[in-house]
């Protein structure tokens, strides 16, 4: 079954068939079957690392507004065929961990939990996402790197 914003939106795992395709997941501090979580800083550093693929699960006029961090891959959450986009990035990368991002960290967090559910990961969420939450001041505030978004 193929994952939608909506399933991501309402926190459902309509990609089961992950479950078997051999990705592990990355429990967090508050148990099984969430993402872990990393501040912007980190995130950052571990992307430049290459310990980890950042994703900007954000749509394209945001990311024309802001710009994207440094080292993120924008792919829009919206987009039909989100998971294997994703997937197929994270492949590229020799399967990564994959960090996601969004402005305040309220899509990133269904979107990362909805993969983490389906065993779709390693999954890390940025729950400061770019324009600052309740985590912390976000990417922009930390004055982290961006690069332009040219479409």
């Amino acid at each position: 079954m193929q994952i939608t914003r909506r399933h991501m939106l309402l926190g459902l795992t309509g990609v089961a068939g992950l479950a078997g395709a051999g990705y592990l997941l990355v429990p967090s501090r508050s148990g099984v079957g969430e993402s872990a979580r990393l501040d912007p800083v980190e995130a950052h550093r571990q992307a430049l690392s290459g310990d980890i693929l950042i994703v900007d699960i954000r749509r394209p006029d945001e990311w024309q507004r802001t710009g994207l961090g440094q080292g993120a891959v924008p792919i829009d959450m919206r987009r039909k065929d989100f998971v294997d986009a994703l997937l197929t990035e994270q492949m590229k990368r020799g399967g990564l961990p994959v960090a996601l991002i969004c402005a305040r960290g309220v899509r990133s967090r269904r979107v990362a939990f909805a993969l983490a559910q389906a065993n779709a990961g390693p999954i890390i969420d940025v729950p400061e996402g770019m324009l600052g939450s309740r985590a912390g001041p976000g990417w922009l505030k930390r004055k982290l790197p961006l690069v332009a978004w040219s479409g």
